[in-house]
């Protein structure tokens, strides 16, 4: 490859009520979902001023303005999953009234857009489940036709909502010109599930364990071995998990254990990738945003001691391509 340093990507998964609505109601995460738009706000201004390149995965029903104009604009054909608590089709048809703090973000999303170095991705459409039974590979590609067509951009990159990547759904991407997604990490304790499955108690316990302390080592990738199959897979490294106070006298811990990573991936040229969730920030914004702002501090440290490089996925798929053709 031309380039031989380390790679630092940062991606977020925009997505409000829509991806927390089987989750909690929305009265009670109210705050998080109304300090969203501040939120998004602060992190761009620390990007801009740290030179951080990230990657905004965007759920396709946030670009509208309200509940008609989405409405119109639905799929023909789109998913009638078994759980009907994820069904996010049903929840529109049975709610006449969408809060716009919690369903919309045309202009958050225009903001972002505009913003140097910033990659807007999909979320798929409508928050797409790829493991759940009432979904098929042809409702995918229908849901991604309509977030490529709501975008009115091309799209390079993908998250999977709930991280559930379905390895038959691949070539579904290539198809529509979508040449990067977000993998999960290698152990054990993160692997895709459907719902019915539900991730167990003792991987959720897990999960939290591994932001403190080391269980499921780095996380970091090799370029070449991400470059050996497209799409490429840019797993994740680390979620950046949002201010507790209950758990607030670990907050030191938890940053010195994404630093580990960090120094690890920049000592060995490897690919490191922290990702969280715009209303992750809405509450305790002023914590959550100091982590952050010591994060990309020490970023620069990496940078200047081992070229460590900021790069959104789309960046990175830019760089295999033109590495591995």
């Amino acid at each position: 490859m031309n380039y031989n340093g380390a790679i630092f990507t940062i991606s977020l998964d925009f997505e409000l009520y829509w991806g927390m609505k089987d989750v909690i109601s929305e009265e009670r995460y109210k705050e998080n979902l109304e300090g969203t738009a501040y939120a998004v706000s602060q992190i761009l201004k620390l990007f801009s001023q740290y030179e951080i390149h990230a990657t905004w995965a965007v759920v396709g029903f946030l670009y509208f303005k309200d509940r008609n104009t989405l409405m119109q604009n639905l799929p023909k054909n789109y998913p009638e999953y078994e759980d009907e608590n994820i069904d996010l089709y049903k929840y529109i048809r049975n709610n006449t009234h969408l809060n716009k703090n919690s369903h919309f973000a045309p202009e958050i999303i225009e903001i972002i857009s505009k913003s140097k170095n910033q990659e807007i991705a999909t979320h798929t459409f409508s928050h797409f489940y790829t493991l759940e039974k009432g979904q098929n590979e042809r409702l995918f590609k229908e849901d991604l036709i309509s977030a490529i067509k709501v975008s009115k951009t091309k799209l390079h990159s993908i998250v999977f909502p709930r991280n559930q990547c379905n390895d038959d759904y691949l070539e579904t991407l290539l198809e529509l010109g979508i040449r990067a997604y977000r993998g999960n990490e290698k152990s054990w304790m993160y692997k895709s599930v459907n719902f019915k499955e539900k991730t167990s108690y003792g991987q959720k316990l897990a999960r939290i364990v591994d932001t403190y302390i080391d269980i499921s080592s780095h996380n970091t990738y090799s370029p070449d071995e991400i470059a050996k199959k497209r799409p490429y897979n840019i797993p994740a490294s680390r979620f950046l998990r949002p201010y507790d106070p209950k758990l607030a006298f670990l907050d030191k811990i938890k940053i010195s254990r994404i630093k580990k990573d960090m120094l690890y991936a920049a000592k060995n040229a490897r690919v490191y990738h922290l990702w969280w969730h715009p209303h992750n920030f809405g509450s305790h914004t002023t914590k959550n945003l100091k982590t952050l702002e010591e994060i990309l501090e020490y970023y620069l440290t990496l940078k200047s001691l081992y070229n460590f490089k900021s790069m959104n996925m789309k960046e990175i798929a830019d760089l295999l391509d033109k590495n591995h053709k």
